[in-house]
């Protein structure tokens, strides 16, 4: 599958390796087994899905993951994506606001010997204070902006991704922080279900 993804966007050598090491079957429902190793977006239930493989490793090549130590991900969902970083980040911190999601990705985390994914349920726009500041953030939903609290939970230097709502099209965004200035680039159209308020139980 990473073979796959590489003939269709470059993927650095660490990223091609995290993407081969994580196992994409342990994340899928039982009835999508099948289909784990294509490059399609899966319901996971909850009205979210799992992200497409292809989507995953996009996302995680544009945090820049080399030479970073901590990374906050905005929305858990199955974990697939948090357990991809994890090859790459010392500690991940991955929020989801549905909780019955977090809890099965818990699940899978332990079943997989993945110990390095720090996971709470909570509405992620709020970030998590308590571990910040962080190297890189990710969202994996889509935002209408970025809250002003998530730029000041991120280090200096460090970067920001996320799909940004713009004109009823989405377009993943790459935000660098340097002192109180945000730099932004758009990289690419996307396709990712919206962030919303709260904490759904």
């Amino acid at each position: 599958m990473a073979d796959e993804i590489a003939k269709i966007f470059p993927l650095s050598p660490e990223v091609k390796e995290a993407i081969a090491k994580t196992d994409r079957e342990a994340f899928v429902p039982a009835g999508f087994k099948h289909n784990a190793y294509r490059l399609d977006a899966l319901p996971i239930g909850a009205s979210q899905y799992i992200s497409s493989p292809l989507t995953v490793a996009k996302m995680t090549e544009y945090l820049f993951p080399r030479g970073a130590d901590r990374v906050l991900e905005v929305g858990c969902g199955s974990g697939y994506q948090a357990a991809v970083l994890a090859q790459l980040f010392r500690g991940v911190f991955s929020i989801e606001r549905i909780e019955p999601l977090i809890i099965e990705a818990k699940q899978r985390f332990r079943e997989l010997n993945i110990h390095n994914v720090h996971t709470r349920t909570d509405d992620g726009q709020k970030g998590w204070i308590q571990y910040a500041p962080y190297d890189r953030i990710l969202f994996s939903a889509t935002a209408k902006e970025i809250p002003q609290v998530l730029f000041e939970q991120l280090a200096d230097g460090g970067i920001l991704v996320a799909p940004i709502e713009r004109n009823k099209q989405q377009v993943i965004t790459r935000f660098i922080k340097n002192g109180s200035r945000i730099e932004e680039e758009e990289l690419e159209d996307c396709d990712f279900v919206p962030v919303l308020d709260g904490v759904q139980r």
